[in-house]
């Protein structure tokens, strides 16, 4: 059997970062979740938590916190109905999301609000590259995740979501400066582009799916999606920003498309545990409900990722 106040111990040292959080949150003293959680790694013989600051899972104590997650949701579900069971303060229940940080900057936060409000789940947002997202699935870290992967992770259920689409794009005052004589491979290879971080292979397969491959770009880092949009309207560098927070700037002139119409689609997917997939279909009917109204499938000249 398993020891779930153990259990449950050890999701709150991970959720809150330290044993003096989850004790806190559970209402005993540090000493008591340090022994639960160390008479449950006795038990187990492998070391479920990380002690640092903050605190973080081992890739047993990942697979724990999981399990410890479809319980919450189960508790939730059976109080709901029988609310006499409870018998004090219900521990709030945290899920564990992981998402594209442009789809976070986008689209996906409509989709979050009304399952929030609705179950009171609280949510973490993992935030990785789209291309990295399915690792967190894969590793046990998350119940589900927005991710460029289509087979599906073992375990999960995958539903395509719609194609995010990026624009290259610049102040107009940086593509006279740098781009004087047009996009070229040579001036790509001087004029200093935006990068979000070293997952982010955006402005690189954009640059080598038009000019073909080996071209280096010189590099701004900056992880912030409201950053690259303000970095490109500044003039600092040029960068792909999906076209829904750059549709304005461009009608208005703030900013100019590098090569108009060859932009760059990236097709998104939601995967999910196959054994939270039943009790997150709530949030899966949101997350589809919000891509089909902001996303699209590719159109025109617009490329895949892989540049076709």
């Amino acid at each position: 059997m398993i020891d779930y106040p153990a259990a449950r111990a050890l999701a709150m040292v991970v959720q809150t970062g330290s044993f003096e959080g989850a004790a806190r949150m559970l209402g005993v003293t540090p000493s008591a979740v340090s022994q639960r959680v160390r008479q449950l790694e006795e038990r187990i013989g492998a070391v479920l938590v990380e002690r640092a600051s903050p605190c973080t899972a081992t890739a047993e104590g990942a697979r724990l916190c999981r399990h410890m997650e479809q319980v919450g949701m189960l508790e939730r579900e059976l109080l709901d109905h029988l609310p006499g069971l409870g018998g004090g303060d219900r521990l709030p229940v945290t899920l564990d999301i992981a998402v594209n940080a442009d789809s976070l900057g986008t689209w996906f936060l409509p989709a979050l609000a009304p399952f929030a409000e609705a179950t009171g789940f609280l949510l973490n947002i993992v935030i990785d590259d789209e291309e990295h997202t399915a690792e967190w699935l894969r590793r046990g870290r998350v119940l589900a995740a927005v991710t460029a992967m289509a087979r599906p992770v073992q375990g999960c259920q995958v539903t395509p979501l719609g194609r995010l689409r990026y624009a290259a794009a610049a102040s107009p005052a940086y593509v006279a400066r740098h781009f004087p004589q047009g996009v070229t491979a040579e001036a790509l290879g001087r004029a200093p582009a935006l990068t979000f971080s070293q997952k982010d292979r955006l402005q690189t397969d954009w640059a080598r799916a038009e000019f073909g491959p080996g071209l280096t770009l010189p590099t701004h880092w900056l992880p912030s999606t409201q950053g690259f949009v303000e970095a490109a309207l500044l003039g600092i560098g040029w960068g792909l920003n999906p076209e829904l927070l750059l549709r304005g700037h461009l009608d208005a002139g703030r900013l100019v498309e590098l090569m108009p119409g060859r932009g760059l689609d990236r097709p998104l997917f939601w995967q999910v545990s196959r054994l939270a997939a039943g009790r997150l279909s709530g949030l899966t009917r949101e997350v589809t409900g919000a891509a089909r109204r902001a996303l699209g499938p590719a159109a025109g000249p617009w490329q895949d990722a892989d540049g076709s």
